[in-house]
């Protein structure tokens, strides 16, 4: 069978529960050695984080045991669904590093089976055309710990179902007026099974077969069959379905003679992560309600979000990885997402030097026309990667944070009468501190000793505690750069029912005008660079103009919310 995953780097697969029940069936030959998954997303929202748990699981199964992993959208609710949100998840998944091959599919292929299979199971008794409203539906339903009662619709004649489910297919029937249900069990304890609604009425064009259908099937006839008719060994999706495997079961176990298979429903636990919603009911709400700019704002956790605000798909997948596979609900902190982007973007960006608070500072022993270049590693872990030069002149830029008027206990850096290294350069001492009539700091002067240039004969023999970094104001670039951070300042924005939105982090975003070295200027979209001291900045995939870049912080270098809390 042919692998359609991506080449990604070949890591020992981490056991599981799922990979103990597929390596039990390879060994019994129950597929034949075969093994094929799907994800089937619904196009009604961009997918998020918590979807790709489910794609590396599905995509990495299918990898791993040679197998073919099929990527099928669940289009049956017209009303929610759009083609912008289909090309999203298609971009999303193909970033994150899977391919799909062949096997690109949507339930919507499969409305003439289905309809095909409904009066299937019309004609066997097993389904019916009832003509209660939905309200009157639902207050036969029961409860919990209370049987429902049967539909007076519930003996139809095999004929009459026939002819009615047809007319509404012909479109004689007004939206609500009847609907299809699988006749299965109104006294069951699993409320799924008291005559499940499986098509209902819906004047809505659809995205793919535009005015060609005025009934849709419902997901949960339509999953278990797209499943069958795919021939998925494994279907594999999350806990809130386990209550909904006995229908997928007996769906398809009346469909046996017409259906080539039936495929394993397995579930396993979604991703529950801290500082962040997973309803897309709420991710909408938030978009539409301009709570964030979009649905690729960097602050949202969608998969268009975090590769803007500068998520790699290796770490995401390293997160997938590390979080594992179980049956138990559990949260995973956000600090162990951020840590993941830490360690890929540690080994692979590129560092250099950014004032994002500036201060200015003069250096009055040197000279006004004098320039020397000072030299920076690339990566101070790669010396492949070769040195870059940072210019020095007579006036540079600090961070406003690297100098303290009166310095506390502890503090190394800048403070009058105190030394300092500039990084890569020389020794310097605050003289003098200049300010303006309000007091505020302008400028500080200060004096350099031309024995101390970093990786000369001697440098070293003067030893300051403080070493900060900086950039000559001559070469210094002007650059916008977008500082985020989590946009939930509570770890669970909707415990309790509350509203989550009164969670919402209102210093999530801050737009500021920093100092960059000069090569800056000239980041491609999608550039990634560790600013020295502040952490891992991406330039903007979108507003990234030639020699304009607009960076994000995608995560600092140190997890500073564990203190907060």
């Amino acid at each position: 069978m042919k692998d359609n995953s991506a080449a990604i780097p070949a890591t020992p697969p981490v056991s599981n529960f799922i990979r103990n029940i597929i390596e039990e069936d390879n060994r019994a030959g129950k597929w034949n050695g075969r093994v094929e998954t799907r994800f089937p997303p619904e196009p009604n929202g961009y997918l998020h984080i918590g979807h790709a748990k489910s794609i590396c699981l599905n995509f990495g199964l299918a990898h791993d045991y040679n197998g073919a992993c099929h990527l099928r959208f669940d289009d049956t609710n017209p009303e929610k669904e759009e083609q912008e949100y289909v090309d999203s998840i298609l971009d999303s998944v193909r970033w994150l590093g899977f391919d799909w091959g062949d096997h690109l599919h949507y339930a919507s292929d499969y409305f003439d089976k289905l309809y095909e299979f409904a009066e299937c199971l019309i004609t066997q008794g097993k389904a019916y055309v009832d003509s209660l409203n939905a309200e009157e539906i639902r207050a036969l339903r029961g409860t919990l710990t209370e049987g429902g009662k049967n539909s007076p619709y519930r003996e139809r004649a095999i004929a009459e179902n026939l002819d009615l489910f047809r007319r509404m297919k012909a479109g004689e029937f007004a939206d609500g007026t009847h609907v299809l249900r699988a006749k299965i069990d109104m006294t069951s304890p699993n409320i799924n099974l008291r005559d499940p609604v499986i098509y209902r009425i819906r004047r809505v064009h659809h995205h793919r077969t535009g005015d060609k259908w005025c009934i849709y099937p419902m997901y949960d006839y339509t999953h278990c069959i797209s499943d069958a008719l795919e021939k998925i060994t494994h279907s594999l999706c999350t806990l809130e379905f386990e209550d909904h495997r006995p229908l997928y079961d007996w769906v398809l176990d009346q469909l046996k003679d017409v259906v080539p298979c039936h495929p394993q429903q397995i579930e396993f636990a979604r991703l529950n992560l801290t500082y962040t919603v997973m309803s897309k009911r709420k991710l909408i709400e938030l978009v539409e309600n301009g709570f964030v700019d979009g649905w690729d704002d960097p602050r949202m956790n969608t998969l268009a979000g975090v590769r803007r605000r500068g998520y790699t798909p290796e770490s995401i997948r390293l997160f997938a990885e590390r979080i594992g596979i179980s049956k138990a609900d559990s949260w995973i902190d956000m600090s162990v997402l951020e840590d993941c982007l830490r360690e890929d973007l540690n080994d692979r960006a590129p560092r250099r030097i950014a004032v994002l608070e500036p201060l200015k500072v003069i250096i009055d022993n040197y000279a006004e026309d004098s320039e020397e270049e000072c030299l920076a590693p690339n990566h101070p872990q790669k010396p492949e990667w070769g040195k870059r030069i940072v210019p020095l002149s007579k006036i540079i830029y600090i961070e406003r944070g690297d100098f303290m008027e009166i310095p506390s206990k502890g503090y190394f850096r800048l403070s009058p009468g105190a030394e300092v290294r500039l990084r890569y350069a020389y020794i310097i001492k605050c003289v003098s501190v200049v300010k303006n009539a309000n007091g505020e700091i302008m400028e500080i002067h200060c004096t350099y000793d031309p024995d101390t240039k970093s990786g000369t004969a001697g440098a070293e023999k003067r030893k300051v505690k403080g070493n900060i970094h900086w950039l000559a104001a001559k070469h210094a670039r002007q650059i916008k750069v977008r500082l985020y951070d989590r946009l939930f300042a509570q770890a669970h924005p909707d415990a309790g029912g509350g509203d989550y939105k009164a969670s919402l982090n209102l210093h999530s975003k801050k737009i500021i005008t920093a100092y960059v070295e000069p090569s800056l200027s000239e980041a491609q979209p999608e550039d990634r660079f560790q600013f020295e001291r502040h952490g891992y900045f991406i330039a903007d995939r979108k507003d990234t103009e030639p020699g304009k870049p607009v960076f994000n912080r995608a995560v600092t270098l140190r997890d500073s919310w564990g203190k907060i809390a």
